[in-house]
């Protein structure tokens, strides 16, 4: 099978949700890696009018939006499947895929994890603590309703790693080292043991940051 190049940031949650599900494909892929701003320069321009990672080529067809690069992988790559056969837990994988985008990312991880890590590490801002206090309502909402959803399954739409988690797992993987996780989880170990259950996984042990790193490298 031809390469997959995913163009995007080492560290960027959402080109991880990729390379995650490229990795439990266990199809051939590159990291075609781009430091913070990249993506706003002409070439990437060309990839993603909007200007944001990650994007998908693969045997000259090009693809933006993390969901549907996602889908792309599991339609073009069937085994394993990622998408559950039962219509129920399938609806539901679809409903957190979107409660990643609009409610974890919008709105908690965007402001959080930008005021907490990226901001002061990358660009040399200090933490806005009035904006991550803004935030915190819908992260308390979002992480219940997470949990909720979880309930005693292994993952989010039931026995078996979906698109799901693939889509949301990286997101709340990067909340999870900024100090608010302990009180959004407080009472909540269910969604501990999931992202410690993903985090163990060889997906996202491959797909860390560090280890992009080290790879990028070696390469």
């Amino acid at each position: 099978m031809s390469e997959f190049v995913v163009h995007s940031v080492p560290g960027s949650p959402f080109g991880r949700s990729v390379l995650a599900t490229l990795e439990e494909k266990g199809a051939p892929y590159r990291l075609a890696a781009l430091a913070p701003g990249d993506s706003k320069s002409s070439t990437h321009l060309e990839r993603h009018p909007f200007g944001r990672v990650p994007a998908l080529s693969h045997d000259g067809f090009v693809l933006y939006e993390t969901q549907a690069i996602l889908r792309y992988l599991d339609r073009v790559l069937p085994e394993p499947p990622l998408t559950p056969d039962d219509v129920r837990q399938a609806a539901q994988m679809d409903q957190v895929m979107n409660i990643s985008d609009w409610y974890l990312f919008q709105g908690v991880c965007n402001v959080i994890i930008f005021q907490r890590i990226v901001g002061p590490q990358f660009f040399g801002t200090s933490t806005d603590e009035a904006a991550i206090a803004r935030a915190m309502p819908q992260a308390r909402t979002v992480i219940a309703e997470l949990s909720r959803l979880l309930g005693e399954q292994p993952f989010m739409a039931g026995g078996q790693l979906s698109l799901a988690d693939l889509q949301a797992g990286p997101q709340a993987s990067f909340l999870s080292l900024t100090p608010e996780w302990a009180e959004l989880t407080f009472g909540r170990p269910n969604l501990v043991a999931w992202i410690e259950r993903l985090e163990a996984r060889p997906s996202f042990t491959s797909t860390t940051m560090a280890e992009l790193m080290v790879r990028a490298q070696a390469a």
